[in-house]
């Protein structure tokens, strides 16, 4: 249990927010999200011909991000066989960018305590019914030593907003993470889900390593985010902001999302695009690293589910919205989490998808104990497959699982990234390196059913190499079944 008194606790919130840090990125006082424009364009392009749908689907295959008018034409779209087109297109889209190969991690809830008093949040403060939890650094070596047991080499840790998990406390509980080995297996990539902080905080972390930081807006509609947020969390510009505020402190791998639900998902997709276009407009055409697109679920306590199903997304709709977000943004990560049922990740796959999680488990302190703990939890999870079991099902589609985080450790982050993926290169340099993680899976965690699958998989893939990395990678192959690990080009 963590003691803070109620008087530190306001200290510490009235201080968290530095406006002068955000007030220089507006323009005239305005952010970048014009409520009244995003629907202005979705009106203007409704209905639109066919043709020019086609063109739109053309230039996102060219791998150019697409403007609002565009995306807003999509939105529109209501004949089934252009959406059918928009669907095949998105899945050709993230085999150019990132081939046949899909990042798996797992999130670590770290610590359940929050100042925010969000409606739809199982963390907010008034919720009674969530069991108050933050990992002792035991308790959190426990927990990185039970998913690298399982074979994960990344990790998306999660805070709530709170003195006791600032970002010094993040800080030690990345070095903690990044400490641990054993047996040849170790967390390699760190990402960060937590709430905005200041320029001086994200030194801090850029400092000892932080993967991507990951900050969602929730909504990006005005009113609909003020009605719903209290606390911290209120303040609209700290939170939009806050990865410009990253950028600058030189953390150049961050992360973007809505929670779709809260408003029309048509809305959120523009807002997702103008965030997108902001920072490429900012900080040298370096956008987002991923983009993620969960759909409100249930939570314990949490009666808001229940209550507010007007803007609520349909597998139907969710299906577009991923594929529109893919055509928009065609050369960002796109990440689906295991929120959404088995049933729901196999439709939405090949819609551009880049990475997925399994073996998942969000109770702070549930992966140690394997224990289902939902009144510990923010959310309820849908898919429950372990990692082993995702992995075989995503080898019987052809595809590989990557645990590579060469590209950080060499450097391919921010600008070198996002030049790679406009180009559409990224498998080119990624795919024999996640040939080589794949393989030190397989032979170190893998049952032998997926084993069999696995391999398989590895010849075939070897064939489309280049000739002159294929001996290079069937060297380093021998190498890694004589025990040899961590090895990349």
């Amino acid at each position: 249990m963590i003691t803070v008194t109620e008087e530190a606790v306001k200290s510490w919130m009235h201080n968290v927010i530095k406006r002068e840090q955000y007030e220089k990125f507006m323009e005239g006082g305005k952010d970048f999200i014009n409520d009244e424009e995003i629907w202005e364009k979705l009106k203007e392009n409704s209905k639109p011909e066919p043709s020019k749908v086609r063109d739109i689907i053309a230039k996102a295959l060219s791998l150019e991000r697409l403007e609002p008018d565009e995306t807003a034409t999509l939105l529109n779209v209501e004949d089934k066989e252009l959406w059918q087109e928009i669907f095949e297109a998105a899945g050709k889209i993230k085999e150019k960018v990132y081939g046949k190969r899909i990042v798996t991690f797992a999130p670590l809830y770290v610590s359940n305590y929050c100042v925010n008093d969000c409606e739809y949040c199982g963390y907010r403060i008034s919720n009674k019914h969530i069991k108050r939890k933050q990992l002792t650094e035991e308790e959190l070596k426990a927990e990185v030593e039970a998913l690298v047991k399982q074979g994960h080499k990344r990790l998306i840790m999660v805070y709530g907003e709170h003195p006791s998990s600032d970002a010094r406390f993040i800080a030690k509980t990345l070095e903690i993470t990044y400490g641990i080995k054993i047996e040849g297996g170790e967390i390699r990539r760190v990402n960060v889900n937590a709430a905005p902080m200041s320029i001086e905080d994200l030194e801090l972390l850029r400092d000892i390593g932080i993967g991507t930081y990951q900050v969602f807006q929730e909504t990006y509609h005005h009113e609909t985010y003020k009605r719903l947020h209290k606390g911290i969390k209120a303040d609209y510009h700290w939170r939009l902001y806050s990865l410009h505020r990253a950028m600058e402190a030189g953390v150049d791998d961050v992360a973007i999302g809505a929670l779709f639900g809260l408003y029309d998902w048509r809305f959120e997709v523009m807002g997702l695009l103008y965030h997108a276009i902001d920072l490429e407009k900012r900080f040298g055409g370096v956008g987002p690293h991923t983009i993620s697109f969960p759909r409100l679920e249930p939570a314990v306590g949490t009666p808001f589910y229940e209550k507010n199903k007007k803007y609520i997304v349909s597998d139907e709709d969710f299906m577009k919205l991923v594929a529109v977000i893919r055509l928009s943004v065609p050369y960002t990560g796109m990440i689906l989490t295991a929120r959404e049922p088995k049933e729901v990740r196999e439709k939405v796959l090949p819609l551009g998808v880049t990475q997925l999680d399994f073996g998942t488990n969000i109770g702070v302190g549930a992966y140690s104990k394997g224990a289902y703990s939902p009144e510990k939890q923010q959310f309820l999870i849908n898919d429950e497959r372990s990692l082993d079991e995702g992995i075989r099902w995503l080898a019987e589609k052809g595809l590989i699982t990557s645990f590579c985080t060469a590209g950080y450790r060499c450097g391919r982050t921010g600008n070198y990234f996002m030049d790679i993926a406009k180009k559409g290169k990224v498998h080119k340099l990624c795919m024999p390196n996640a040939i080589l993680t794949f393989k030190e899976y397989l032979l170190d965690y893998a049952s032998e059913e997926t084993r069999k699958v696995g391999e398989k998989l590895i010849e075939k893939e070897l064939e489309s190499l280049d000739p002159k990395i294929k001996g290079i990678i069937q060297d380093y192959l021998k190498r890694i079944e004589k025990g040899e690990r961590d090895l990349y080009v």
